[in-house]
């Protein structure tokens, strides 16, 4: 049985579910490098070689070993000297070259010793060979990928830290003040700290999703979905409570969508995170829709209310994580964690709102043969 490099091996099942594999079609890339130095070498061995034979033509001569006719050996000496002086040039280009190389060689290897130090924000100059330019370009990126998710990290930490105080404190004070027999432990005060616990509970197990999806270890579990059915399902758990609260909910999914490869139970996260922000700043009387339209390559799902709105200069914020409105009671977790749901399956989530006239979330999903 014939051995197969590990790229063609199935795909493992910590690799991104939106990433394909083998990575590059399993293919080894080109090395254009490697074949320009193998010429030059060919190069440098063949003029040595036709000096060589040259200057061993004219000693034979000299010292009688062979006899060639007068004016045989006349065209050695100069075609010696051609091939001598296009050696020597030879290996002047080709020391700049390598040269070159080398400084810039030598400027990623100090750039690695900063970023191995933590300093991210170390870029190198993209010079010399397209190959080197190319490494260095590459350098670069890695660095700038680097600094973005340490930056994440920091804002991550910061962010944890400020949403864990409050429920941490309510439920501290509560039980400190039941010990000092300053609260009774009745049924409304465990009630309050169980809302807290649960707050909690919320929290963590959001951060988890965004961590997932954020790194790429997101597993999705995709089957054929209906996607009508999906939204129905989704709309009737918001029913009563937009009753209760004199909202007009309004869906039309639509006949004509096709079956949609995804992972039911994340879109469905998707729609309950977008419905709930929609009824949260739809107003007694207003009204929420659900629109859907297909074309040849995707699925756009509108939810649409007739809120407050969001102001021009925080609708390029709000798709990200602990961003919240003056207003806002969540945690400001719910659009970022959908953003990154719709993105895993290789989809768009954008927002477009007017102050006054409501906010539509479009989210776009593609149709895969």
């Amino acid at each position: 049985m014939r051995h197969q490099p590990p790229f063609h091996r199935s795909r493992p099942p910590w690799w991104p579910e939106n990433e394909p594999w083998p990575p590059g079609g399993g293919r080894l890339r080109h090395r254009p490098f490697f074949r320009r130095l193998g010429c030059l070498f060919i190069i440098f061995a063949f003029l040595g070689l036709v000096g060589f034979l040259s200057l061993l033509s004219l000693a034979a001569d000299a010292l009688g070993l062979i006899h060639a006719p007068a004016g045989d050996l006349g065209w050695v000496a100069p075609a010696g000297a051609g091939f001598f002086l296009l050696l020597v040039g030879t290996l002047g280009w080709g020391f700049s070259r390598v040269r070159r190389m080398s400084h810039s060689l030598d400027d990623l290897l100090e750039a690695s010793r900063h970023v191995a130090d933590g300093d991210y924000s170390f870029r190198v100059e993209e010079r010399g060979a397209p190959e080197v330019r190319s490494l260095a370009r590459a350098f670069n990126g890695m660095a700038a990928r680097l600094q973005t998710t340490d930056a994440r990290r920091r804002d991550l930490l910061a962010d944890v830290t400020h949403e864990l105080r409050t429920p941490l404190t309510v439920v501290q004070g509560n039980l400190e003040g039941m010990l000092d027999g300053v609260y009774p432990a009745d049924e409304a005060r465990l009630k309050s700290i169980l809302d807290e616990t649960q707050v909690l509970s919320r929290l963590v197990d959001d951060l988890r999703t965004l961590a997932l999806a954020e790194s790429g270890a997101l597993q999705l579990k995709r089957e054929p979905v209906d996607l009508a059915v999906l939204i129905g399902e989704t709309v009737t758990g918001f029913r009563s409570g937009a009753e209760a609260a004199g909202i007009s909910l309004d869906a039309r999914p639509g006949d004509d969508i096709p079956l949609l490869d995804l992972d039911p139970e994340r879109i469905r996260q998707v729609l309950t995170n977008l419905l709930s922000n929609a009824m949260r700043y739809t107003p007694r009387g207003g009204k929420i829709e659900i629109r859907c339209r297909v074309d040849s390559t995707n699925v756009t799902i509108e939810i649409a209310d007739s809120g407050a709105g969001i102001p021009a200069e925080e609708l390029p914020h709000v798709f990200e994580r602990f961003y919240k409105s003056r207003d806002s009671g969540g945690m400001g977790l719910g659009l970022a964690i959908a953003k990154n749901l719709v993105e895993a399956h290789g989809g768009t989530i954008t927002a477009e709102s007017q102050p006054g006239r409501g906010t539509t979330v479009r989210i776009n999903l593609p149709i895969v043969e």
